[in-house]
């Protein structure tokens, strides 16, 4: 793994792909590093010419009235952090830790936040050292920033407050000691631009998109299976046909399925049949998860801006000139989540009707719940109903929260985001839908290997059916379906079903 270079160069979701499973090193250039530099020299100037600053010397929120002296300054820092650690819950895992820094660290870059280097090379080293504050993730509503976590993440810069290091969690002054660092002393302004920020609700944000990246894929890999072994037309997914539609996620995903289906024996088996038309599940495949394609790239955009913009208040724009705005509050990720969810759960949802669709038995090729012996064996029968379950829940799930506020800070933020929690639902889903995608691919999977015996797959269902032989049990008769659907779940969350193919079979 390389080194992640940040500098004010724009960075996409690929960018940061690999922080989410694994450690990585980040670096400044270095005119990033004098930008940083800058910024504080003029902080220190406008201090210096007796203005008021809102969070350095002033207090917070409905406090800001409150003169804060010199001599106070790094004591109110510190008490800001300290108090506002009120997080709950369990913490956040490795990955999202890692980009939460990563992504205050690409604020801090910009240089319009007043922070001393100092503070920038610990976030590095923290970065590079894989020093990982245990950081709750309850307790920030996405406006003032995202205040509870981010000061958490503070407490462990400065020595307080445990970490996971070395597989290990521990007091964070431990850790520091042993990767032979010194906690961080916090000066004027830096508390409040550490806590100040939407980089949770972004970092959350950016693993689903990568999450939701993978399963629009399978979704196509997953139809195609379910195509094709219902015995199903594939000349629905013709392109003379989605041209016709200005969708370009429509169009893709019709080609998608299209290409999958390549050469294969099973649909060319049944082109003479008298099926005039099959369920909007396998026939509109490329209508529904085109339209998450759309709004998918569309949620992408807004988080990426997100990421590479400034999140932070108040802005030093030069060492006579500062801003106060809203720029920590995070609307746009909010309902660009809520979005995503809308969108995935859907995808969840259209496969869960195909896996009933094979449930009801397929003419006289499939039996009833891809059962052997129906009756004296049940088949899929419950592996079904716990895709329904999953649908169930993602439609109370996809709910959105950012129409939902609550005003805090004794009314000094009164319509607050609610990104975290839309980022921690969207993943949620994520999770259900990766799931329903196993189920069916298990189902559709089976009824090939089981009653399309001798009739070559396509392309790529061929690739797909391969894998899944390697791994989970395409056999007769009733056994635990349990192991075999965690399996399954495991290779699409890996993006193991989509390598599959991808060498065979273009995907877009």
């Amino acid at each position: 793994m390389g080194t992640l270079t940040i500098s004010k160069t724009f960075l996409h979701t690929e960018d940061l792909q690999s922080f989410l499973v694994a450690p990585g090193k980040v670096r400044l250039t270095p005119d990033t590093r004098q930008a940083i530099k800058k910024s504080h020299q003029n902080l220190v100037v406008l201090l210096a010419s007796g203005i008021h600053i809102y969070g350095v010397n002033t207090g917070f929120g409905k406090l800001s009235k409150v003169s804060i002296p010199e001599s106070d300054q790094k004591q109110l820092q510190l008490n800001l952090v300290r108090s506002h650690s009120a997080g709950v819950g369990k913490p956040f895992d490795s990955g999202i830790t890692r980009l939460i820094m990563i992504l205050k660290l690409m604020t801090f870059a910009q240089g319009y936040s007043g922070v001393r280097p100092a503070v920038a090379k610990q976030l590095i080293e923290f970065i590079n050292h894989d020093i990982l504050p245990v950081i709750p993730r309850q307790g920030s509503v996405g406006a003032s920033g995202d205040l509870a976590p981010l000061a958490h993440l503070t407490m462990g810069l400065i020595g307080e407050g445990d970490v996971h290091f070395q597989d290990r969690i521990m007091p964070a002054l431990v850790a520091i000691k042993e990767a032979g660092l010194n906690p961080l002393e916090l000066e004027a302004k830096e508390g409040l631009a550490m806590i100040n920020g939407t980089q949770v609700s972004a970092a959350l944000g950016i693993k689903a998109l990568l999450a939701a990246d993978n399963i629009l894929k399978t979704a196509d890999i997953s139809g195609a299976m379910s195509v094709e072994a219902s015995l199903s037309s594939r000349n629905v997914f013709e392109a003379k046909i989605h041209k016709l539609k200005k969708h370009r996620g429509q169009i893709e995903s019709a080609g998608n399925v299209w290409r999958l289906l390549e050469k294969s024996a099973i649909v060319d088996d049944h082109a003479d049949c008298d099926r005039i038309q099959d369920p909007y599940s396998l026939r509109c495949i490329p209508h529904v998860h085109g339209a998450s394609r759309e709004l998918f790239r569309s949620a992408k955009t807004i988080i990426e801006n997100e990421a590479n913009s400034i999140s932070d208040n108040p802005l030093i724009f030069s060492d006579t000139e500062i801003r106060s705005s809203g720029h920590f509050h995070a609307e746009a990720v909010a309902q660009a989540l809520d979005i995503l969810s809308i969108s995935i759960s859907e995808i969840g949802a259209i496969s869960e009707r195909r896996i009933n669709y094979f449930m009801k038995g397929i003419d006289d090729k499939i039996p009833m719940f891809v059962a052997h012996d129906p009756g004296l064996e049940s088949g899929f029968m419950m592996a079904q109903v716990t895709a329904a379950a999953l649908v169930s829940e993602n439609k109370t799930l996809a709910h959105p929260a950012s129409v939902d506020s609550i005003t805090t800070s004794a009314g000094a933020e009164d319509l607050v985001s609610m990104a975290p929690w839309a980022g921690r639902k969207c993943l949620r889903i994520m999770d259900n839908v990766i799931q329903i995608l196993a189920i069916e691919l298990y189902v559709a999977a089976t009824a090939t290997a089981k009653f399309h015996k001798g009739l070559l797959p396509g392309i790529g269902t061929k690739k797909v059916l391969n894998v899944l032989q390697r791994h989970v049990r395409l056999s007769k008769g009733d056994h635990p379906l349990y192991e075999d659907m965690a399996t399954i779940a495991g290779l699409v969350r890996s993006g193991k079903i989509v390598d599959s193919v991808i060498k065979s079979v273009k995907l877009e």
